[in-house]
């Protein structure tokens, strides 16, 4: 009888335990939900800046080529053709919007 005590207790404890266990398994699914949610929005985040990014590298490239064409084009050139010229680059690949992201 009192060996039966004592399991019925220890079966109460961890049925506690138990019960205590599968509470902090509820808590961390929704913690892990919600960090999940967080994590796509970031992600979402990150795509649209990128392509914000994008899109703005390649207007400041159609500006320096326009810069650059107005300078070739207009009889007297200026002194503002040599700060453009920090953009050329000598790769015919690379474009002068593209070297500056790559030295900022």
């Amino acid at each position: 009888a009192e060996k039966n005590l004592k399991l019925e207790e220890k079966i109460t404890m961890l049925q506690q335990q138990n019960e205590e266990l599968r509470a902090r398994i509820e808590q961390n699914t929704v913690i892990t939900r919600q960090l999940s949610e967080e994590n796509a929005n970031l992600q979402e985040y990150v795509e649209k800046e990128m392509e914000e990014k994008k899109k703005l590298s390649k207007t400041n490239e159609e500006l320096l080529w326009k810069l650059q064409e107005e300078d070739a084009a207009s009889p007297v050139k200026l002194q503002s053709t040599s700060s453009t010229s920090f953009y050329r680059c000598s790769s015919e690949n690379s474009s002068p919007a593209k070297v500056r992201t790559l030295r900022q």
